[in-house]
């Protein structure tokens, strides 16, 4: 993949079979522990866990992009614009707004600046999510896309924090990815394969690595 999404496709654990990687994990509040305080809300989750499979949440697929541009795409503008704030009084809110800053903008502006530009939000929104306790009361699918903010960061020490989180998770193949994202913070200080979208750059080092297996997201 060319368009970083986060970790790679996970569900069920190790054992993850392709029925499991094509079946969508659920938004029932027994599998992700939560509801969204709003329809507005609600709707990006059963989107994103109830109509949505796990590969597709890690695959470019041209029909989700366009599903979240029609569905989601003016809301997605206001919740950037900080239109929604009673959605952070409530842990599926807090999920629901960390998915539309994090997650969608991959979608809706694949090879383009503006699919960062919500990055510092989101992971203002879980970090905040943290604090409160709020992902205690989530599912490990809902723990996973919260969680996911640190590991789209440049900065090390949210890739440390990435990794601690990822780890206590119990999805092996995010931890995995938590580790090979953090490994290229530590060796680059940025993402190499996000230069040539956000007009950086690129150095020989890093020339040579992006022609490296999973040197891109």
């Amino acid at each position: 993949m060319t368009q970083e999404k986060g970790a790679a496709p996970e569900a069920g654990g190790a054992d993850a079979t392709d029925d499991d990687l094509d079946r969508p994990v659920g938004a029932d509040q027994e599998v992700l522990g939560v509801v969204g305080p709003d329809d507005d809300a609600q709707a990006v989750l059963e989107f994103w866990f109830g109509d949505l499979t796990p590969r597709q949440w890690f695959t470019r697929d041209e029909e989700v992009d366009h599903a979240i541009s029609e569905r989601f795409g003016t809301l997605a503008a206001r919740v950037a614009m900080g239109g929604l704030p009673h959605w952070a009084a409530s842990a599926g809110g807090l999920l629901a707004a960390v998915i539309v800053l994090d997650q969608f903008p991959r979608n809706l502006y694949r090879d383009d600046p503006r699919a960062y530009e919500s990055d510092p939000q989101a992971r203002a929104l879980a970090d905040e999510a943290i604090r409160i306790g709020a992902d205690a009361e989530m599912g490990r699918y809902g723990r996973q896309f919260l969680y996911m903010p640190f590991m789209h960061s440049e900065e090390l020490l949210d890739q440390e924090r990435a990794v601690s989180l990822f780890e206590g998770l119990g999805i092996e193949e995010a931890y995995q990815s938590a580790l090979r994202h953090r490994e290229i913070i530590a060796r680059f200080g940025r993402f190499p394969h996000r230069n040539v979208t956000l007009g950086r750059e690129t150095t020989a080092e890093e020339a040579a690595f992006l022609e490296e297996p999973n040197s891109s997201f």
